[in-house]
C-alpha cells in the first residue's frame, strides 16, 4: 500500500529489511549499537562486521535517539540505528520515546540528505510494544515529519511476516479514512 504525503511516498511492503535498496534502512537497535537478535542480528549478519566495527566508534545510543552508520554489504549506503523503548505498560513515557526514535531517525535522514529511507516496525519484536498501538505511531510520526520535510522522497515501511503488515495496513487505511493524511494522491 502507497499513499502521497505532499510531494513524498509513504508506502507499506512485507519482507526483509536487509534486502531494501534505499538510501538507508533503519535499524531496531539496542543502546549498546553492538548487534543482538531479531532485525538488529540480521543487519549486522547481511551488512557485515563494518557496520560493527563502526558502532564500536559511536559508544553507544540513549533510548529515543538514533545513530546513523554505513551500510556495509547492504544496497543501503547506511544504515540508521534506531533505539525505540522496552514496554511495560504504556505509562513509562514508551509512546514520547517511541516517537523520539523515529523523529530522530528521519531528522538523521534529512540532515544526511537522504532521499529514500527503509524502516523496521521499531519496539514491536522482543521490546514487546503493542503492534497496532506501535504502527498508529510510526505513521502518525512518520506523516506529520512529511508534511514538513519534501527532501525525504520515499519512506517504506518493510513489515516482517503478513500480520504485521496487516496491522500497518488496516492503521493507514483507518488514517486515510479519517481524513489524517492530507495526501497527494494514493493507491
Amino acid at each position: 500500500m502507497k499513499v502521497t504525503i505532499n510531494r513524498s511516498i509513504l508506502e507499506l511492503v512485507e519482507g526483509d529489511i536487509t534486502h531494501q535498496d534505499t538510501d538507508a534502512v533503519v535499524n531496531a537497535a539496542n543502546p549498546s549499537l553492538l548487534g543482538g537478535g531479531g532485525v538488529d542480528g540480521a543487519i549486522h549478519r547481511a551488512g557485515g562486521p563494518q557496520i560493527l566495527e563502526e558502532c564500536k566508534t559511536i559508544g553507544g545510543c540513549p533510548t529515543g535517539e538514533a545513530r546513523m552508520t554505513i551500510g556495509g554489504r547492504l544496497k543501503a549506503r547506511y544504515v540508521i540505528h534506531a533505539v525505540g523503548p522496552i514496554y511495560k505498560d504504556g505509562r513509562q513515557h514508551e509512546p514520547d520515546l517511541l516517537v523520539s526514535a523515529y523523529r530522530s531517525s528521519l531528522g538523521l535522514a534529512s540532515r544526511h540528505k537522504i532521499k529514500s529511507v527503509a524502516f523496521s516496525s521499531i519496539s514491536t519484536g522482543v521490546y514487546g510494544y503493542p503492534m497496532e498501538t506501535a504502527a498508529e505511531i510510526a505513521l502518525t510520526t512518520t506523516r506529520r515529519y512529511l508534511e514538513g520535510h519534501p527532501e525525504i522522497q520515499l519512506v517504506r515501511f518493510v513489515l516482517f511476516g503478513m500480520m504485521a503488515y496487516e496491522v500497518y495496513e488496516r492503521v493507514l487505511r483507518s488514517m486515510k479514512e479519517a481524513g489524517r493524511l492530507n495526501e497527494g494522491g494514493s493507491s
